[in-house]
């Protein structure tokens, strides 16, 4: 017999989500007008506390979205991180602005140190505007990404998008359910403390509508361009009058009708990553060369992936391990190849990238399903502790 298949990362549909589809089909209210596109905006809106969201298509078009909104054009440069999902930083390239490389810290995300000492050393403050003295361009904004539903050091980007008239575009689209349980921001959900934040619902998220995104703010002026911009542009629906450029990006409601069933077990989903990931870290610091990075102290994570961290004191190195657990019907995955590092973005402007690298080589990520048994999580230990 077969061992059974472990996989990475895959959707728990365990819900609700069969009945409102099936309302949405037998009203046919199938495509992007329908009630339940409203109701999942006004929900994510609520559970993240802020004052609206305006849906999409995916987490991609969501950051594009949020760019336009935040005024970036061709003419500027927008601050990114290496270490992400290439979806990070490709909406940047869609508007012709160009972006500026920046490493991680040990939480995996943007190093605000190294951001600091960047606008510091390597730019000018001129005029209220933050000029690149390599380019001599306007550095208009940057975008931080919560990397696996961890949380980037907000209070710290914060600070300095403040000083230098930065716009922050919030890639927590691996992060919905993420807050602060202390500091500054406390009660403060990821997405929803820079000036425009983004969420995913792609299949292998937290929850899912099979694609699709959702962009949140506390601005309503950019909530309210957002669903302009995101409907076609249309300033009179009757007469399909368009006063300039828009996107054909709005979510359908069978979409929306999927996400609404799903947010209802966002909260059970967590409980249960929470519960697998503290047993995988219990377990696996037992083995020699291994262990799970954490979440930081300051936040209530939602805990989507699991970084397992690779010492050279283990049996296998990380590819190694990856083959290893394939063999034995367990998916893995080394972390994103970094961005800087890609052919489109091979002649961009990096700046003092060296932890990125680092762990690059030594990270991959285990499985971490919301629906993964706890007999999952052994199994998945024993493979690692018997490599």
């Amino acid at each position: 017999m077969d061992k059974l298949f472990i996989p990475l990362s895959v959707p728990n549909l365990k819900g609700k989500e069969l009945e409102y589809i099936t309302r949405a089909v037998e009203t046919a209210w199938v495509s992007t007008g329908g009630p339940y596109v409203n109701q999942f905006e006004e929900k994510i809106a609520e559970y993240a506390k802020c004052k609206g969201a305006v849906s999409c298509q995916n987490g991609t078009s969501g950051l594009h979205i949020a760019l336009e909104v935040c005024g970036v054009t061709k003419e500027d440069e927008v601050i990114v991180p290496t270490l992400t999902f290439i979806a990070a930083v490709n909406p940047v390239k869609y508007i012709g602005a160009e972006p500026i490389f920046m490493d991680c810290d040990d939480s995996l995300t943007l190093d605000v140190d190294k951001l600091k000492v960047f606008c510091e050393n390597e730019c000018s403050f001129i005029d209220g505007k933050l000029i690149n003295n390599t380019t001599k361009k306007h550095i208009k904004a940057l975008i931080v990404v919560h990397v696996f539903g961890n949380m980037a050091d907000m209070e710290g980007i914060n600070d300095v998008a403040q000083i230098y008239n930065l716009k922050v575009v919030e890639d927590a689209t691996e992060a919905i359910g993420t807050y602060y349980i202390k500091g500054k921001y406390k009660g403060k959900h990821a997405g929803t403390i820079g000036d425009i934040g983004v969420y995913s619902f792609n299949g292998n998220k937290i929850i899912t509508t099979g694609g699709g995104g959702m962009i949140v703010s506390d601005n309503e002026h950019f909530l309210k361009k957002a669903k302009h911009l995101t409907t076609q542009a249309k300033s009179d629906e009757l007469y399909y009058t368009h006063d300039e450029i828009g996107y054909n990006y709005r979510m359908t409601n069978l979409q929306a009708a999927l996400g609404l069933a799903q947010l209802e077990q966002l909260e059970d989903f967590i409980q249960i990553k929470k519960e697998n990931y503290q047993l995988y870290k219990d377990k696996i610091q037992k083995i020699l060369g291994l262990r799970l990075l954490d979440f930081k102290d300051s936040i209530r994570p939602n805990y989507w992936f699991y970084a397992l961290y690779v010492d050279p004191e283990y049996t296998l190195d990380r590819d190694q391990i990856i083959k290893y657990l394939a063999s034995q019907n367990v998916q893995a995955r080394p972390i994103w190849g970094l961005i800087s590092d890609q052919k489109p973005y091979k002649d961009s402007q990096s700046y003092s990238i060296d932890k990125a690298i680092h762990y690059w080589k030594h990270v991959v990520n285990i499985p971490c399903s919301s629906n993964l048994s706890k007999e999952d999580v052994l199994t998945v230990i024993n493979i690692l502790k018997n490599a």
